[in-house]
Parts: C-alpha cells; sequence; structure tokens
C-alpha cells in the first residue's frame, strides 16, 4: 500500500497524484474529442472560472461522500483538499453542470458535449481508481481467489486476501473508452455514445459495487421502488414529449397526480408487507442516472431529428 509518500519536506497523497494524472489526460482526451464534432470551445476560456469551482466542489464533495466515515470522525480533514478524498466523476459532472448551463444560447446542444464528456470521462477513471488502489481506498470483500490482494493498513478492516475491486473498475473502463470510440465512429445519431456508455457504466457499477467491502451509505429498496422509478421515468419522458401539446391546467392536473402518487406510496410504503433489498447508494445512483439518460435522449432525438 501506498497511500503517501514523501518527496522532500512535501508529503504528496498517492490518489490525489493519480487523480492529477487521469485529469490531465482526460481534459486533453475531451478537447480532442470536442473539436472532432466542430464544437466551439471558447466558451471554456469565458466561463474558466466557473468550470474550475464546479469541478473541484462537486469532485470533492462526491470524494467525501465515499469516504463519509473518515470525514465524520476527523471532521478537520475535510479542509485538506490534498489527502486524496477527491471523486473524478463527481468532477465530470461538475462539468456537466456548467457546460448545461452555458449551452443554452449556444448552437451545440448539451447531448453533443455529452458524447465527447463521456468518453474522457470514462478514460480518467481509470486513473482515478488506480489511485484508490495503491491508496487503499473503496476496497473489496474477502476473497478466496488466487488475484486477491492483502493490505496492511488501518484504513482497510481486512487483514486476508480482499477483491482488488478497483482494478476492476480500472480494466473496466479502459476498455469501456476504447468501445465508446468504436461507437463514436459508428454512431448515426447524437446520443449513442451517452446512452451506449451509461448504459454499460451501470451494469459495471452494480456488478462490482458487490465486491465492495468498504463501508458506505446503504440504501434499501424493494422491487416495488424500481417498478415506480421506471413509471415515473417514463411518464415524464411522455411528458416533455407533449408538453407543447397541453394546456397550463393539464399541465398542473398531470404535476399535482405525480406527486399525490409518489407521496401516497412514500407514506405507506413502510406499511406494505414486501422483502427489502440493501444496496449501496452508488448502485441507486447509477440507476437513476440510466432513467434519466435515456428518457434525455428520447426527448433530445425527437426534438432535434436532423442530429
Amino acid at each position: 500500500m501506498f497511500e503517501a509518500f514523501q518527496f522532500g519536506p512535501i508529503l504528496i497523497w498517492t490518489h490525489f497524484l493519480f487523480v492529477l494524472i487521469g485529469l490531465w489526460l482526460s481534459a486533453e482526451f475531451f478537447l480532442r474529442l470536442a473539436q472532432s464534432a466542430n464544437l466551439p470551445i471558447n466558451h471554456f476560456l469565458e466561463h474558466g472560472v466557473w468550470y474550475c469551482i464546479s469541478f473541484l466542489l462537486c469532485g470533492r464533495l462526491a470524494g467525501m461522500i465515499a469516504e463519509y466515515r473518515v470525514y465524520v470522525n476527523d471532521p478537520f480533514r475535510m479542509i485538506i483538499v490534498w489527502d486524496g478524498g477527491f471523486n473524478l466523476l463527481g468532477g465530470a459532472i461538475g462539468i456537466a453542470i456548467v457546460l448545461y448551463f452555458t449551452n443554452l444560447t449556444h448552437r451545440a446542444t448539451f447531448l453533443q458535449w455529452l458524447d465527447a464528456l463521456v468518453p474522457a470521462a470514462s478514460f480518467g477513471l481509470v486513473f482515478d481508481w488506480l489511485g484508490a488502489f495503491f491508496s487503499g481506498q473503496s476496497y473489496g470483500k474477502p476473497t478466496d481467489m488466487f488475484w486477491g490482494v492483502a493490505y496492511d493498513a488501518q484504513n482497510v478492516r481486512y487483514t486476508v486476501p480482499i477483491h482488488p475491486v478497483q482494478l476492476y473498475y480500472a480494466v473496466f473502463f479502459f476498455f469501456l473508452t476504447f468501445l465508446l470510440l468504436i461507437v463514436r465512429k459508428k454512431a448515426r445519431r447524437v446520443g449513442t455514445e451517452t446512452l451506449v456508455g451509461i448504459c454499460l457504466m451501470t451494469i459495471g457499477t452494480f456488478i462490482f459495487e458487490s465486491f465492495r467491502g468498504d463501508f458506505g451509505i446503504p440504501v434499501f429498496a424493494t422491487k416495488l421502488d424500481f417498478i415506480l422509478m421506471i413509471i415515473l421515468f417514463v411518464s415524464l419522458g411522455v411528458f416533455a414529449a407533449i408538453e407543447l401539446q397541453l394546456s397550463q391546467k393539464s399541465m398542473y392536473i398531470y404535476e399535482g397526480v405525480l406527486v399525490s402518487v409518489i407521496g401516497i406510496y412514500m407514506a405507506m410504503r413502510r406499511h406494505i408487507d414486501i422483502e427489502f433489498y440493501e444496496l449501496r447508494f452508488s448502485q441507486l445512483l447509477a440507476v437513476v442516472a440510466l432513467l434519466a439518460t435515456v428518457v434525455y435522449v428520447i426527448v433530445h432525438r425527437r426534438k432535434y431529428p436532423h442530429l
């Protein structure tokens, strides 16, 4: 384990170093993909401060959520921003948020930018997970497999060989990046890369998170929760598709019925005798991201049939 190493009087955190490498390479990759798609990149100079702030804040917040027990036990560590508690995916989400708002008045649509951002984020996550492996973060469950690794560190609660789940993720995102480049060459419509990338990321997250052995935020869900979630997103997609054809009164009725159904279900959920499944918070977020992406791509293609 190499959680940190000393270079003279300076203590360098391994995960932080890998995140910087991933940021540099993925940013270069992202700009090249954007240029190849003829997307205007001059607004990165115009809004550069906002991109940096959003990237740092969202990445740091995601990193602290992933290792929330560390920061609950030692709140002072929140201000030590170079401790390796940074999530590159969270930073990419921060970039996407600013991209969405800065491109509302531009010629390019947000989905066109996502087609460049998703492969670049996938490439950057390779280094993010490699850094997590060397620093002993986001470790796996005990295993009898010959490729199990053992950590001798206080932040890893197992002394027996465990799944190198960080390497699972790193290899997965490495091959996903190349797959998305192939999809990019063969895609005929905008959003294909985003849809394929988010779909495969969701599947990978659900599989690999089951091998995680570190503490995480537990979520207790039922099959009915997922069914209701799918119905909700499908209804939102239908609503977005026919929004312009509805009167204001019809829109209020639709929103009222939707909120009422969700409210009634949430109030009665504890009293329904159904089986609950324990998930990690990241697995739930992956499902939400997939459903939101599917709806957004469908609506976008209906609105821009020429793209």
